[in-house]
C-alpha cells in the first residue's frame, strides 16, 4: 500500500512538472511570435507621392491625391479631410522610405485621434495649410500623475522652461521632435503644430528599428515605443481597425 501511494504521489508530480513545462513553452512561444493578437489590417490610399529631391523638405503634400478616396474615407471614418490626406501621405512617405515598415494610414491615424482628436483638441482646428489654429499644449511633465521630463527645450515648442510637455496633433515631447522631428510640407521647418510634419514624424518614429507593422511584434512594438502604455496599445489597435472597417477596400 505504501509503494503503491509513492507511485501516486510520484505521478501526480511528475504530471504538474510536464503541466508546467508546457504553459511555460506556450507563454514563451507567443512572446517569440510577439502575441496572439493580430494587428490592425493595413489600409491603404489611392494617391502617389511625388518625389522632389528636395534634402531637408520631404514635400508629401504635394503628390497627387484621389480627391474621391478622400472625401469617401473622410465622411466613413468621421477623419477631418486635411488631417486624413497628412495621415495618407505620411504613411505612403514612411513606407517608401522604409519599404519593410509597411504601415497602413489607419494606424497613424488612430495615433491622431488618440492623441489629440485629428487636431481638434479643446476645440481647435486644421487650417487649410494643416497648421493648428490653438496650440495643442499637454500636460506638465512634473511628476505629479505623469513621468518627471525637466526642460529640454527652453519652453521654445510647450512655453514652459521648467517642465516638458507633449505638443502638437500628434503629441510629441520637445525632446522626442529634436530626434524625429521631420519636415512634411516642404517649407523647411519641421513644426509639431503641423499636421503634415507631425505625421510625417510619427509615422517615421514608428517605422523606426526595422520593425514590420503588419506582424504582431513589429506593430504592439511600434506603439508601445510611442506611448509605453497597454491601454495605449489597446486603444489605438482598436481604433486602427475601426478605421479600417469604416473605408472598406480601394476600388
Amino acid at each position: 500500500m505504501l509503494r503503491l501511494k509513492r507511485l501516486a504521489v510520484l505521478a501526480i508530480f511528475a504530471f504538474c512538472v510536464v503541466t508546467g513545462f508546457t504553459f511555460w513553452a506556450l507563454r514563451l512561444s507567443g512572446a517569440e511570435t510577439g502575441g496572439s493578437t493580430p494587428p490592425p489590417p493595413r489600409s491603404e490610399a489611392k494617391l502617389e507621392v511625388l518625389s522632389t529631391g528636395s534634402t531637408p523638405a520631404v514635400n508629401i503634400t504635394r503628390g497627387i491625391f484621389d480627391a474621391q478616396w478622400l472625401g469617401r474615407t473622410a465622411e466613413r471614418t468621421e477623419i477631418p479631410v486635411r488631417a486624413l490626406r497628412a495621415y495618407a501621405a505620411a504613411a505612403g512617405a514612411a513606407n517608401a522610405a522604409a519599404p519593410t515598415c509597411r504601415i497602413g494610414w489607419n494606424t497613424v491615424a488612430a495615433v491622431g485621434f488618440v492623441e489629440s482628436a485629428h487636431g481638434t483638441h479643446g476645440g481647435g482646428s486644421l487650417t487649410a495649410a494643416g497648421q493648428a489654429s490653438r496650440p495643442i499644449i499637454g500636460p506638465s511633465l512634473n511628476g505629479d500623475g505623469f513621468a518627471a521630463i525637466p526642460d529640454t527645450d527652453d519652453g521654445a515648442l510647450d512655453g514652459d522652461a521648467h517642465w516638458d510637455h507633449a505638443v502638437g496633433p500628434m503629441q510629441f515631447i520637445p525632446s522626442t521632435w529634436q530626434l524625429a522631428g521631420r519636415d512634411g510640407n516642404g517649407d523647411g521647418q519641421a513644426d509639431p503644430l503641423n499636421i503634415d510634419d507631425a505625421a510625417l514624424s510619427a509615422a517615421s518614429y514608428l517605422c523606426g528599428g526595422g520593425r514590420d507593422l503588419t506582424t504582431a511584434r513589429g506593430w504592439t512594438e511600434a506603439v508601445y515605443s510611442y506611448n509605453q502604455s497597454d491601454s495605449y496599445v489597446d486603444q489605438v489597435r482598436e481604433q486602427a481597425n475601426h478605421y479600417a472597417a469604416q473605408s472598406g477596400p480601394v476600388g
